[in-house]
């Protein structure tokens, strides 16, 4: 009894309630953008899309999607806002794609945009629920009209009748005072259910803006795990650069000044009276060397020295190096991250090293490019070709480098040749 107490409590409190109250609002606020942002997202994105067919409008469609998009994402906002505002619903607003260069760019970051396109999506969503939600305010517009029902008796007696929600409920007349009685306690059970009838309605409302004008979740979980990523490689690639300086600066230098001290003391020694002794540090003084040479190579392995001038130094470098004549082109206006400047460093002198000992080709070119946001390496030569991918190789150690930043490596490489391997990374990690 105590639990059936309670529900009815609920019920009859629920009209005069903020919360009814503040849902009415939102339901009466939001029906106008609703229609007229239908409209005209659907006329530009259909005058966009058919403008697109055609070879002379392909330009002016272009516009009209973005525009469409544009507008979906702003009546999102506005939506978004009425939902905070009024019905206290935490919508966090979504990232979207960020446009770097000109128009192309920017016309592919909006029509990729996910965030407007669900804009869209609820803005579709929106328009039959907002005819829903204007029937259901429209309950308590006839609810209050019953209510009053004995006061319209006292002055329009012979035209009185019982108004009703139902579009199939007609409107009975009226005959006698205690039937205006009767009416208004149908208006007070309208009333009673209005509220609910706009609860439920505005209740499938929060769950489409929590979806579809919300941040995408997913993409913001694959956003983040990028940016760690890209922390991740950058902190590996400053660590191997603080390692190779510790090695340039303290090991190396240890193992030059005993070298040098090897050297003195073997000067000094008299090959007549300690040849044994003499041919100790004269083998030692060759182990100190090789060492120096292994922490040599070791070294330039972690961080080459020519990568703090730039690729285009340090590419030069590499080609110099070549038993192989190789011609460099460098065109990067903008350096890349120092972890994406020496991947692209350690994949061209993988790929030279590949020539040399596979392709027998007499000439090689080396070409590095930016353009579309990205970074493009291109490694070429005029061998014998047919090179391939294969699972334990080094081009598949290369594919697999190159995609931890995103990274993708193409081989054109007929029989007979040439052959040409395509890398492209990101500026960024």
């Amino acid at each position: 009894m105590r639990d059936r107490s309670t529900v009815v409590r609920t019920i009859l409190r629920a009209p005069p309630m903020r919360r009814a109250w503040t849902e009415a609002a939102y339901s009466l606020l939001s029906y106008v953008p609703a229609v007229a942002g239908f409209l005209l997202v659907v006329v530009a994105l259909a005058l966009g899309a058919a403008l697109t067919l055609t070879l002379i409008g392909a330009v002016l469609g272009v516009l009209f999607l973005m525009g469409g998009l544009g507008l979906a994402r702003a009546l999102g906002a506005l939506q978004r806002r009425l939902a905070v505002g009024l019905l206290g619903e935490q919508v966090t607003t979504p990232s979207g794609r960020r446009a770097v260069g000109g128009f192309v760019a920017r016309a592919e970051a909006r029509l990729r945009d996910a965030a407007a396109w669900r804009a869209v999506a609820y803005i579709m969503a929106k328009l039959p629920l907002a005819m829903v939600s204007l029937y259901a305010l429209s309950w308590w517009a006839v609810g209050a009209v019953n209510l009053i029902a004995p006061v319209r008796w006292a002055f329009t007696p012979d035209d009185l009748n019982l108004v009703t929600p139902l579009p199939w409920g007609g409107s009975p007349q009226l005959h006698s005072f205690g039937a205006s009685l009767g009416t208004t306690m149908a208006g007070c059970v309208i009333l009673v259910a209005a509220p609910w009838l706009t609860r439920g309605i505005v209740a499938v409302d929060r769950r489409l803006v929590r979806g579809l004008l919300g941040p995408d979740h997913m993409a913001d979980r694959v956003r983040d795990l990028e940016e760690t990523r890209a922390l991740a490689v950058d902190e590996a690639n400053e660590r191997l650069r603080r390692l190779e300086r510790d090695l340039h600066d303290g090991a190396q230098v240890r193992l030059v000044a005993l070298a040098m001290s090897l050297d003195m003391v073997r000067e000094q020694l008299d090959d007549r009276d300690r040849p044994e002794l003499r041919r100790l540090v004269e083998s030692a003084r060759d182990n100190a060397s090789e060492a120096l040479t292994e922490l040599r190579d070791l070294s330039r392995g972690l961080h080459p020295a020519a990568l703090d001038g730039g690729l285009a130094d340090a590419l030069t470098t590499l080609a110099a190096r070549s038993a192989l004549p190789v011609e460099v082109t460098v065109d990067v206006p903008v350096r890349p991250t120092p972890a994406i400047e020496s991947l692209a460093y350690f994949c061209t002198a993988e790929l030279l090293a590949n020539v040399i000992k596979h392709s027998a080709a007499g000439r090689c070119r080396v070409e590095l490019s930016t353009g579309g946001g990205t970074l493009r390496l291109r490694v070429s030569d005029d061998g014998r070709g047919g090179a391939h991918i294969v699972s334990d190789g080094g081009l598949a150690g290369l594919v697999r480098r190159v995609r931890t930043v995103d990274g993708v490596l193409e081989v054109a490489s007929p029989t007979g040749g040439p052959t040409s391997v395509t890398v492209r990374l990101p500026p960024h990690a």
